[in-house]
């Protein structure tokens, strides 16, 4: 038989565990409602070729919703075409959006000469190739902490042909 003392401690720790759920809950709550930066990939253009390889830049438009700028800490991204990654990276800590407005990111896209030789092999008529770019924006935001923002576009874009290569 349990003592008059357990008894209260049990109700005690009962009382605090209750008191714990509820705290639980009304954090979980605010921090689903916090606010959180929006992107969207506005366009991914051919810059040009070099000896390395194939350059495209993808335009990123990033609304930050807070009167303080937030750091970005990494920029990550995945190129491909007919499922088939044909390029991917990480920028790290490529600076911060501006407060209470719109931030334009350039995300450089390096495709390796021998990926971009191959495409240019399986292509027949046209220099266009069907893309998927998927996108994670890493931001640390204040008492949140990081949060990455995934973005994905698809469409067409152009492979050099063999005057861009001289």
């Amino acid at each position: 038989m349990a003592s008059a003392d357990e008894k209260v401690v049990e109700e005690k720790a009962s009382v605090i565990s209750g008191l714990l759920d509820k705290a639980k809950g009304f954090f979980a709550e605010k921090l689903a409602n916090i606010p959180t930066p929006e992107a969207t990939v506005d366009d991914v253009d051919f810059k040009g070729v070099t000896r390395a390889g194939v350059d495209y830049h993808a335009k990123v438009s990033v609304k930050n919703p807070y009167s303080q700028s937030i750091p970005i800490c990494q920029i990550s991204y995945i190129l491909k075409s007919a499922t088939r990654t044909i390029a991917s990276g990480t920028i790290p800590d490529p600076g911060s959006l501006v407060g209470s407005g719109t931030t334009i990111l350039d995300v450089p896209v390096k495709v390796a000469y021998s990926i971009a030789v191959s495409l240019m092999k399986d292509m027949c008529t046209d220099w266009d190739i069907d893309y998927q770019l998927d996108i994670g924006l890493t931001f640390d935001i204040p008492v949140v902490g990081d949060i990455t923002i995934p973005i994905s576009t698809q469409g067409e874009i152009k492979l050099p042909s063999l005057r861009d290569f001289f």
